[in-house]
């Protein structure tokens, strides 16, 4: 990583699921940074996102490391 580098979206889902993979993530070392537009728009004052839209994202240099950890993870869940 260096002071160029970019954040990807890597996965939506419900907050349960995307704390779950930023563990799975974690144990491989890889930094992820979460968006939940709906809980940012609650703490505001007004209404924005759903929650059951949170994003995850990743620095895109992580992607192949990454991709087979969403893969497995998806299977253990049931997500197409």
């Amino acid at each position: 990583m260096d002071d160029h580098s970019k954040h990807i979206k890597f996965f939506v889902g419900s907050l349960i699921q995307i704390q779950r993979l930023q563990i799975d993530l974690d144990e491989h070392k890889i930094p992820s940074m979460v968006r939940n537009n709906f809980e940012s728009g609650l703490r505001s004052g007004f209404y924005g996102g759903s929650p059951s839209q949170v994003e995850l994202f990743i620095y895109d240099e992580d992607k192949d490391k990454a991709m087979p950890i969403l893969n497995t993870f998806k299977n253990e869940m049931n997500i197409s």
